[in-house]
């Protein structure tokens, strides 16, 4: 009915731009970014709510997906996972790499109309650091001795110690430009200088941007607007893509075939760690041969093929091959699925007998659910009793993610374009990400090593061994990067891929 309606005023507005062209001697008809006809839109499937509007505590992969369109940092990532100039329009690193410093880019307007100024670039920093008098919003800065304005166009950090993540922390995925003219409702009326501006969000039902006319990219966006629409099941977001109920949406990969003429596809690596994982302060998943045998345990080709038919590559440790030299594939096989090891393991721990246990999972994507049925099955052959339970996403976030009130849980960890930050979440002073509990004093030096090394080669060599570590101490049960597969109408184009969760809406089109 949607598709009608705009099809019917398509036709409409092109018979009226026609009378004006040739009342206006024009014979172009097209709108001010190129494109015929009636405004730009586009509805794309996201499956749940965002955690926060406000980017300076979103921290679901859900909510970057949509705010990275309203937000940006000093810097930007691009889809091959290097960076890019944002907010600075150029910088400088001293030779002892403590000092970073960053000339703003003039002429860049908040969706409010204001002018961004250094001012601006202060309050977020000071926000971020919690040294405006507020609590600490982000780990990232710890090693960051002064954030000041040197002028009126130029912004300096001061690091106590090299730091080669630094520039990574930049990014609107942590340290989102917002406006001190905000300061007290980012969350419920976010402002940035995206090129969509928030328009309106309706829980469980959609968040709606809509184009950034003074956007500092010239002739970008072509999209009027772009609603996300929250829709958890999948079987039925392939419906709704059927029935042009939405433009764009992951397509099940059991479901595939029902798209690929009609539809255009493509496939993109997540480039996350789908993980079964632990509280481990919790007994008996503080024991690391019980975690160990679990591991073993679990049948990851099974749920590679059964869940998501193929479309997956497996793991062995907390990173994926999209992350390239940085993935150390000699983990893979680290525990091979063996039922009779992991039940010698769990005897060594002192659970010959077993035990019982729950695991809670999100309704926010089906494949939670069906791969707690799988390890259900899995661990009940070692004499592990597993429960299921079903939570919403709101759920899961304030009681696992935030609270750390589970025992068991399924979950893929988002994708980032800085092998730092894929790690990091396993420190143990990163309470705000580590959610697992996890708590080993050598990956916790490795990654402090790592951050000093200024030497790209033996980075790699220090992330091979912290995904070592992960691995020994079995951090989780690492299964798989699994691909999406977008289903998307024939009339848009422009989307991109990146290493990460971001519906880049920037460039996409609607043809006419």
């Amino acid at each position: 009915m949607r598709k009608s309606w705009l099809f019917l005023m398509t036709i409409l507005l092109a018979c009226i731009l026609a009378a004006c062209s040739s009342e206006e001697g024009s014979s172009d008809g097209n709108t001010e970014n190129g494109s015929a006809g009636g405004p730009q839109e586009i509805f794309v499937r996201v499956n749940d709510d965002p955690d926060f509007l406000d980017p300076h505590k979103a921290t679901a992969s859900i909510s970057f997906q949509m705010i990275l369109n309203m937000f940006e940092g000093l810097m930007a990532p691009e889809t091959d996972g290097s960076l890019k100039e944002a907010i600075a329009e150029s910088y400088e690193i001293s030779d002892d790499g403590l000092v970073y410093t960053f000339k703003i880019r003039q002429g860049v307007k908040f969706h409010d109309g204001s002018d961004l100024t250094i001012d601006d670039v202060k309050y977020t920093f000071d926000r971020l650091m919690g040294t405006n008098g507020g609590e600490k919003m982000k780990n990232n800065f710890d090693n960051v001795v002064s954030a000041e304005a040197v002028d009126a166009t130029t912004f300096k950090f001061t690091l106590a110690e090299p730091n080669s993540n630094f520039l990574y922390s930049l990014t609107a995925l942590t340290s989102a430009i917002i406006p001190a003219s905000n300061d007290g409702k980012h969350n419920e009326n976010p402002i940035g200088t995206g090129p969509f501006a928030f328009e309106k969000y309706a829980p469980g039902m959609n968040l709606i941007v809509k184009k950034n006319k003074d956007y500092w990219r010239e002739g970008l966006p072509y999209l009027d607007k772009v609603t996300f629409v929250f829709q958890s099941d999948d079987q039925a977001a392939i419906m709704s893509l059927l029935a042009n109920e939405v433009d764009v949406t992951a397509v099940p990969w059991q479901r595939v075939n029902e798209v690929t003429d009609n539809y255009n596809t493509s496939h993109q690596n997540n480039n996350s760690s789908l993980v079964v994982t632990f509280n481990e302060t919790k007994a008996p998943f503080d024991n690391v041969k019980v975690r160990q045998a679990i591991a073993m345990a679990v049948n990851k080709d099974d749920i590679i093929d059964s869940v998501f038919s193929g479309y997956a590559v497996k793991l062995g440790s907390n990173m994926s091959p999209a992350m390239g030299d940085f993935h150390d594939p000699s983990l893979v096989d680290k525990y091979p699925f063996d039922v009779e090891k992991a039940k010698a393991l769990l005897a060594e721990a002192g659970y010959e007998d077993g035990f019982s246990t729950k695991i809670t999972v999100s309704s926010h994507n089906g494949i939670y659910s069906n791969i707690a049925q799988i390890v259900v099955e899995n661990l009940k052959a070692i004499g592990i009793d597993v429960e299921i339970e079903v939570v919403e996403w709101g759920i899961w976030l304030e009681r696992v993610y935030f609270g750390r009130d589970y025992e068991m849980t399924a979950i893929d960890l988002t994708g980032r374009p800085s092998a730092y930050e894929v790690l990091n979440d396993y420190i143990s002073t990163n309470d705000a990400e580590n959610f697992f509990r996890f708590n080993n004093k050598e990956f916790d030096q490795v990654m402090e090593d790592v951050l000093q090394e200024i030497d790209p080669a033996k980075q790699v060599q220090y992330y091979h061994q912290a995904q070592a570590i992960l691995a020994e101490q079995a951090a989780a049960v690492y299964i798989a990067d699994y691909q999406i597969i977008w289903g998307s109408d024939k009339a848009v184009s422009g989307l991109k891929s990146y290493p990460f969760w971001f519906h880049d809406m920037s460039e996409v089109k609607m043809s006419q």
